[in-house]
């Protein structure tokens, strides 16, 4: 099957409806598409679904289920912030939605003097750091990991978003380095938090889309550690346009390979797991 499950619209920060992405995933020959606004209902933010707008979502969702069943599949999700004391991805949270599956991730996390940005843009990060931790972008870093594993443990959710996200700016900036003993250790307490969760983690090709690095969240080495614990894997594009639905799959799954898996897991029409060979 060929599947994406990391999609957004005008109804966050995508730059197309939600029907649009439907006609060019019929277009690229797609046996299924999923749909997942970024949200931290009840709350919202510039890039969140608003609050008043998740009915909406839900509606227009749904209904373009039934208009096109007969040329491809269409699920309805959330991509649901975790910020500590604020919002969780469990299926709690989002009961009153309805959603066939959630997709769990991390990109503010809350300090006492304010919010740092783990996806900003490096003018964003830098200040973060430098306000926030001190200037000490280990302290960052690990912080931002911290809150990844306690999502892992307090969400309810099917699949991790980008799992090393806090990644995005390092090429640029040299914040930190991945190979340092510390790090390494970061990557493997959150593998081993993900296996214990029972998550699937995705391979996001969103970087190449968006010209940020030419390369995956997560890195070839935590896809490496990730296969090494055991976590299964599958391959979304995070599009926030139609042209990029299905961005750089192709080398994916070649790294899926690399790393060692054999299999990649995907959603059926019901949003349960299905685990197909490579």
């Amino acid at each position: 099957m060929k599947t994406n499950y990391h999609t957004h619209t005008l109804f966050c920060d995508g730059t197309e409806s939600a029907e649009a992405m439907v006609k060019t995933a019929i277009a690229k020959d797609f046996d299924l598409l999923g749909f997942s606004g970024h949200s931290m209902y009840p709350f919202g933010s510039l890039w969140h679904i608003a609050p008043r707008d998740h009915e909406r979502y839900v509606t227009e969702i749904r209904r373009l289920e039934k208009k096109y069943k007969a040329d491809i599949q269409i699920l309805l999700g959330f991509e649901a912030d975790y910020i500590k004391g604020v919002c969780c991805p469990t299926r709690k949270n989002f009961s009153i939605f309805k959603p066939d599956y959630l997709i769990g991730s991390v990109h503010y996390i809350y300090t006492e003097k304010g919010f740092f940005t783990a996806d900003g843009s490096p003018e964003e990060v830098t200040e973060g750091i430098q306000t926030l931790f001190d200037g000490n972008s280990r302290a960052a870093v690990c912080s931002y990991f911290n809150n990844q594993k306690e999502m892992l443990e307090k969400g309810d959710f099917t699949i991790w978003a980008h799992p090393d996200v806090i990644r995005k700016n390092n090429g640029k900036l040299q914040l930190f380095s991945e190979t340092e003993k510390w790090y390494q250790d970061e990557l493997l307490s959150c593998a081993k938090a993900a296996k214990k969760a029972g998550v699937i983690a995705e391979i996001n090709t969103g970087p190449v889309s968006r010209g940020y690095f030419d390369g995956f969240y997560p890195s070839s080495n935590f896809l490496d550690i990730l296969h090494e614990n055991g976590v299964p894997v599958t391959i979304s594009s995070d599009a926030h346009r139609g042209i990029d639905l299905d961005r750089a799959f192709d080398r994916a799954l070649l790294a899926a390979k690399k790393a060692g898996y054999t299999e990649i897991s995907q959603l059926d029409s019901s949003g349960r797991t299905e685990n197909h060979p490579l």
